[in-house]
């Protein structure tokens, strides 16, 4: 509790003591002695102590324009339940009334938390070098191509590269990941994180503004602002039912004593109890307090979601579509398939990396580092081997602890390496002419060669005129792209759809693994909006098409769906800006665990809307017809409301 609640509870419970003890002496026939005026003084005391604030708000209120709001009916059927000389029910509305109030502002707080938390991954300062010793220095003053040093327990203020050092990095306030993630020379790093054990130097990237901690206080400061269709109702709803209900209390009050003569008293008295039911606390509360609560629990599971307009739409998606690469592949190229032909695995293998060891080309680098690993697989054998006949004869090498140096290739073995644009390479490799490429490479050489009809990038390997074999490259599916797609379809996704502009055989393989619905390859970014466009024309009702993407090209047809999903770890800052919902950690499983939570929230939504009126119209008739007491008044307002919040609470445990 902050001090304000403390303040408001310390009122609540002294006007509670006061309150009973009048309530008690009035019961045992103790109060029956005293005049009116006496009765008014005694219950005016715990009245204002703990509804003055509430009386200042109307009054303040009025004073402003702004007549009709709930301090206004509290305060009006107070004043009219004083007047008719019901004390004990004045003082009961205000104290419970009050008691709601602290409930909501405890509940609101609450709901907060989970979002605020993440204000706290704003660094105070950066560490930068000066002649040996370092000094702390505003983020916002530091340079793209400057180096700072985090030190242990230090979180890191500005996204770079760690150019010295290897430690463990907690991402948990920006991802929900509670598992550290190793970082080491070379490495991506963004601000917002905590350093673990090891000191790092890191060479900075972007600019503070530009940063990931930058863009998240952002899009959390923004969150609010933009209300759900149903939050917006609820406003435009109160806007035009508090006026409606004051007058219908005026002529509650004023028109059966004029036909029907007499009996002021007792219709002031109900007019007084349809005020303090019509109260539209419940809604006004609940509503908002439900999206924030989604907002949260999202934030928590290391996803934003800026508005609660995008939690509702998410609530109403049918249709989502996927980028490939990146999205729900990794977009590293590796080894996934070497097809040898009158050769062994291994020397078609080291051939090819040798004719490609100097380029830098993605496939390149994936051919070289799958010999590396086989490389230093054979070592490892080779190794275990060793130790094992030395641990028979009981003699094991001094000094010796096995370890082999990293597998490099034999650079010496190579001349004349070549690369031939839009088809491979040419090198002399132990004096034999080796080619590796395309299909292009193989039928300009005139090599025979045998067509591999596998999804991924082919490299056709031939030396001295003989075909050798083949190595096909694939990217790689994301760890849980397979877990993601099936949970969306248990959310009750319908339709599931992949964008790429890969080739058709490479794009179909991918789907399949996935279990994909529809695929479409070889689009340019151009025929990826079109595809969206398409399927947002098809729409029916309140189907709503979302589009999950990484790239800068993704930009456009994340603007386009009704939900742009973006990869905020790895996704480009155009994709982020354009994006409603962004993915911390990158991981498509939290897809399907944000849609779980906007569903649910609105179910919320829907629940207290439709309880709080219909309780609110039950009582409201009762209290017109004289049958429902200031009490049952009371439960309308106030315990309708506490109700309600607690159900908005739920939102935050999904």
């Amino acid at each position: 509790m902050n001090k304000k609640q403390k303040t408001m509870l310390a009122r609540i419970i002294a006007a509670f003591v006061i309150y009973v003890s009048l309530l008690i002496a009035e019961k045992t026939g103790t109060l029956e002695p005293l005049e009116w005026p006496v009765l008014f003084c005694l219950f005016l005391v715990p009245y204002l102590v703990i509804g003055w604030d509430i009386i200042y708000k109307a009054a303040r209120g009025i004073k402003n324009g702004q007549v009709f709001d709930e301090n206004f009916l509290m305060a009006v059927a107070t004043f009219g339940a004083f007047a008719v000389e019901e004390y004990s029910e004045a003082v009961a509305v205000m104290l419970f009334y009050q008691v709601g109030e602290l409930f909501q502002s405890y509940a609101v707080n609450r709901s907060r938390q989970s979002i605020s938390d993440l204000m706290d991954i704003c660094p105070e300062y950066a560490n930068i070098e000066e002649n040996g010793q370092l000094k702390q220095v505003d983020p916002d003053d530091v340079s793209v191509g400057d180096t700072i040093v985090v030190k242990p327990g230090e979180r890191i203020p500005l996204d770079g590269k760690v150019i010295f050092g290897e430690s463990m990095v907690d991402t948990s306030a920006l991802t929900g990941e509670s598992v550290p993630r190793r970082v080491r020379t070379g490495d991506e790093i963004i601000s917002g994180c905590v350093n673990g054990s090891g000191l790092l130097r890191v060479e900075v990237t972007k600019e503070f503004d530009d940063s990931t901690v930058a863009r998240i206080l952002e899009l959390v400061e923004n969150a609010s602002s933009k209300k759900a269709k149903v939050e917006n109702f609820i406003t435009r709803f109160a806007r035009y039912y508090t006026p409606a209900v004051v007058i219908a209390a005026v002529i509650l009050a004023v028109l059966p004593p004029l036909i029907l003569g007499g009996g002021w008293g007792e219709w002031v008295r109900r007019a007084c109890i349809f005020l303090v039911i019509s109260c539209p606390c419940a809604l006004v509360i609940s509503v908002p307090l439900s999206f924030f609560g989604g907002i949260g629990a999202a934030s928590r599971n290391g996803v934003l979601v800026k508005g609660g307009n995008y939690l509702e739409a998410l609530s109403e998606m049918s249709v989502i579509v996927f980028d490939k690469t990146g999205t729900l592949t990794k977009g590293e190229f590796k080894v996934s398939e070497i097809l040898p032909e009158g050769v062994s695995a291994e020397d078609l293998l080291e051939t090819a990396a040798l004719a490609e060891s100097y380029s830098d080309h993605p496939i390149s680098k994936s051919i070289q580092d799958a010999w590396a690993k086989e490389a230093r697989k054979r070592q490892q054998e080779m190794q275990k081997g060793f130790l094992d006949t030395m641990a028979q004869v009981k003699v094991l090498p001094s000094g010796e602890d096995g370890v082999y140096e990293k597998p490099e290739l034999d650079l010496n073995r190579i001349k004349n390496a070549e690369e031939i644009s839009g088809h491979g390479v040419q090198a002399v490799i132990d004096g034999q002419k080796v080619l590796a490429g395309n299909e292009k490479l193989m039928k300009e050489a005139g090599i025979s060669y045998k067509p591999c009809t596998q999804a991924g990038t082919t490299v056709y390997v031939a030396k001295n005129g003989a075909f050798m074999g083949t190595i096909v490259i694939s990217d790689t599916i994301k760890e849980g792209s397979a877990e993601a797609i099936e949970a969306l379809k248990q959310a009750g996704v319908t339709k599931t759809v992949m964008l790429t502009g890969d080739k058709k055989a490479v794009g179909e393989a991918v789907a399949r693994k996935l279990k994909l619905d529809e695929v479409y390859a070889e689009l340019l970014p151009g025929d990826k909006v079109s595809k969206v466009e398409e399927l947002l024309e098809a729409e029916t009702g309140k189907e709503k098409v979302a589009f999950v993407g990484d790239g800068i090209n993704d930009a456009p047809v994340l603007s386009r769906a009704d939900i742009g999903i973006a990869m905020g770890s790895m996704g480009s800052d155009a994709a982020i800006e354009a994006a409603d919902v962004v993915l911390m950690d990158d991981d498509p499983r939290k897809i399907a665990a944000v849609v779980r939570i906007s569903r649910k929230t609105m179910a919320i939504v829907k629940q207290n809307i439709v309880f709080a009126l219909g309780v609110k119209a039950l009582v409201l008739l009762m209290g017109a017809a004289g049958v429902a007491t200031m009490w049952e008044a009371v439960f309308a307002d106030v315990g309708v409301s506490v109700i309600a919040i607690l159900n908005a609470m739920r939102a935050l445990k999904t």
